[in-house]
């Protein structure tokens, strides 16, 4: 089956995506549970939707033609910030979602195929972002201090992938690429989450073998760890604590992944990555219970364009095998494929295969903030983890279960809820 025809045959070719009536359920118009024991059709639907997303942005960029091809919309009431950075967004951000599958091995299926194809561009891609000479060279240094963020969510990437993402580039590119990082030391993060961007480029650094600045490493440690933990899996954005989805977009799951790759740089290091991994174990168990017995969670907070990227510690922690005891995977594959059926329906992706600003639709441009642009919404790749589990990994041939919810609203036994105090 070639790939128009995969996606088509699960209702996602041509910018729109149908919720397949068998998962439809004629008297409450929810999500249902498939009465198959397996469920390998969940893959083969987070695949397409994937590469749907990802098809833009990475065969252009291999081309060299993504900054003349991206429509760069921006928010109603976008600041005066340069709009270019909104291209290392979307490549940064894609890539930081998509490099665990990258990193799968190679082999001819189908999936294998197209994972080739995307590793292969989003290797050229790399390369043409640090090279001055190119048309996608990123807005490395303009006066915008976003720079930083999406340089975060490229060194994630890298993170997440090695072998796939930073070894097979050309040691002229290496190079580019740390320097562009090391620069990037003017800007003075804000006292937020964005403590967690300079963290992250430095443990890359780190990664390397270059020299990090372990200073701006520890002190975002220490804020969130002492001074911005309030307990019970959630952390505050900075000194006051709003209620939305950063917790799940940024801070669990780059404060988890700083420490664990510098373990190996001391001892105090190991301790501190085990509490905030217990930390975000409890964090996911919130995010399941959040997903409504129809497949529908909470819109609240600043950055709900960010759509399913709020589920990315929930995903992270799929991908490592770390699941809470008593949440299990088939709920939350079961689970995490309800949300994106409805968040990816008409109007999220747009003309070309862009993604719309919005929650669902293209009418929606009204909820994006004054730093979001189009390539801001990339980061929804976050969700995506688990395919970083290979076909035959019991998180996807498991038999579907209903998540917490459903259970609760349909009379059923269920787990009860708990504080923890890490």
């Amino acid at each position: 089956m070639n790939r128009r025809m995969l996606l088509k045959s699960i209702g996602i070719y041509g910018g729109a995506l149908a919720l397949p009536q068998s998962l439809l359920s004629a008297k409450a118009g929810g999500y249902m549970l498939p009465e198959n024991k397996t469920q390998p059709a969940d893959r083969a639907y987070w695949v397409a939707l994937l590469s749907q997303i990802a098809e833009p942005i990475l065969a252009n960029i291999s081309k060299q033609t993504l900054q003349k091809n991206m429509p760069m919309h921006v928010s109603p009431t976008f600041d005066n910030r340069d709009p270019k950075v909104g291209y290392l967004e979307a490549f940064g951000r894609l890539l930081a979602g998509m490099a665990p599958w990258l990193a799968l091995p190679e082999d001819d299926s189908e999936e294998g195929l197209t994972r080739k194809r995307f590793k292969e561009q989003a290797i050229a891609g790399i390369q043409h972002g640090v090279d001055p000479n190119s048309p996608d060279y990123f807005s490395w240094r303009n006066a915008s201090s976003q720079t930083l963020v999406d340089a975060a969510h490229l060194a994630q990437a890298f993170l997440r992938a090695p072998k796939a993402l930073w070894e097979p580039l050309s040691a002229l590119t290496k190079q580019r690429v740390i320097e562009e990082l090391k620069q990037l030391r003017r800007i003075k993060p804000n006292e937020s989450n964005w403590l967690l961007f300079a963290a992250m480029t430095e443990t890359f650094l780190y990664s390397v073998g270059e020299a990090p600045a372990r200073e701006k490493i520890d002190y975002a440690i220490h804020k969130f760890d002492i001074d911005w933990y309030v307990g019970d899996g959630w952390y505050s954005d900075g000194d006051r604590f709003s209620f939305d989805y950063y917790n799940g977009y940024v801070i669990h799951c780059m404060l988890v992944e700083s420490l664990k790759h510098n373990r190996s740089a001391d001892p105090k290091y190991v301790a501190l990555h085990e509490r905030a991994y217990k930390r975000m174990q409890r964090y996911a168990h919130h995010l399941e219970r959040m997903i409504s017995p129809d497949g529908f969670y909470p819109v609240v907070g600043r950055s709900s364009t960010y759509r399913n990227a709020a589920f990315q510690p929930l995903a992270l922690v799929s991908l490592d095998n770390k699941l809470p005891d008593d949440i299990r995977k088939g709920q939350v594959r079961a689970a995490l494929t309800a949300v994106l059926k409805h968040l990816y329906k008409e109007g999220a992706i747009g003309r070309g295969g862009w993604l719309n600003m919005g929650v669902v639709g293209a009418g929606q441009e009204n909820l994006a903030d004054y730093y979001t642009n189009a390539g801001s919404m990339y980061v929804v790749s976050l969700s995506f983890l688990p395919l970083g589990l290979p076909a035959n990994d019991d998180f996807w041939t498991c038999a579907p279960e209903k998540w917490t919810a459903q259970k609760a609203f349909a009379g059923e036994a269920f787990a009860k809820d708990y504080y923890v105090s890490y």
